[in-house]
């Protein structure tokens, strides 16, 4: 048998990009010489991912996971080139498992599973990354809650939310909402002030255009502001009609409960 170092199987993986299992088997297979290992790989079509990193990567999929002990839930996405790579049983798995750590351990739990993902750039041929981790831990009295859109056996609309006040079945229906209405922002103070002006703007230059009176501009320059905030997608949070009921606002919805924080994954969105 081939007499090879985890420095020699180190090495080959930073020269031809190659995952673990198949730089060992190519060390293997080549009795040790790290030149013969390479070509063994590159004939083989096991040694592109170092060409494949500058690739986009606009696929993938996403996963959630809730870990009860913790408190806490994670929204984990992973990127890929096309559907048919992020699609495969391997793929789909190894996106909840890091889902579950991350749940589990914390964000930086995620680099546990860092030849797992390189590996997986091989075994798909793509262009596989990590993409956005988020963690949220309930806060005492707390509760969090998710949803996720599945499609062709993936995950691809992904959310997380905290709530103060609520339930569970509530954090589940924003979670749901958020889903659809793929808010930018959680309340209307929370849009950036130049954000804001530059859409003023644009309302006031449209309504003048309209040939509205003069006294009357302010009041309808602020009723069309009022309406961006709404936007669906897009706009803030508390001030969307809600995606069950649009005769009422998500606010309305939420009652005395709050939502603290949210965050969405839409893959190729």
């Amino acid at each position: 048998m081939a007499e090879f170092s985890a420095k020699d199987v180190q090495s080959l993986r930073n020269l031809t990009g190659a995952g673990m299992m198949d730089a060992k088997r190519a060390l293997t297979e080549s009795g040790g010489d790290p030149g013969a290992a390479a070509k063994w790989l590159r004939e083989r079509g096991l040694g592109k991912a170092a060409e494949r990193a500058g690739r986009e990567s606009q696929e993938g999929a996403v996963a959630v996971s809730f870990d009860q002990a913790a408190n806490a839930i994670a929204l984990v996405q992973l990127r890929s080139e096309t559907d048919f790579g992020a699609k495969s049983p391997d793929f789909v798995n190894l996106v909840g498992e890091l889902a579950a750590l991350v749940a589990s351990e914390g964000e930086d739990a995620v680099s546990q599973r860092k030849e797992a993902i390189e590996d997986l750039n091989i075994l798909t041929k793509e262009n596989v990354q990590l993409g956005d981790v988020v963690r949220f831990q309930a806060g005492p009295g707390n509760v969090v809650g998710s949803y996720l859109h599945v499609q062709n056996d993936r995950g691809v609309n992904g959310v997380i939310v905290e709530l103060a006040g609520g339930d569970d079945d509530l954090a589940h229906d924003i979670a749901v909402h958020i889903a659809f209405g793929k808010p930018k922002y959680l309340r209307r103070e929370d849009v950036p002030a130049d954000e804001v002006e530059a859409e003023r703007a644009t309302v006031e230059a449209e309504t003048r255009r309209e040939g509205k009176p003069e006294a009357a501009l302010p009041k309808i320059i602020e009723g069309k502001l009022g309406g961006w905030y709404k936007r669906v997608p897009g706009g803030a949070l508390l001030e969307q009609p809600y995606a069950k009921d649009d005769s009422r606002t998500v606010a309305q919805v939420l009652g005395s409960a709050q939502v603290l924080r949210f965050a969405q994954v839409v893959i190729g969105g």
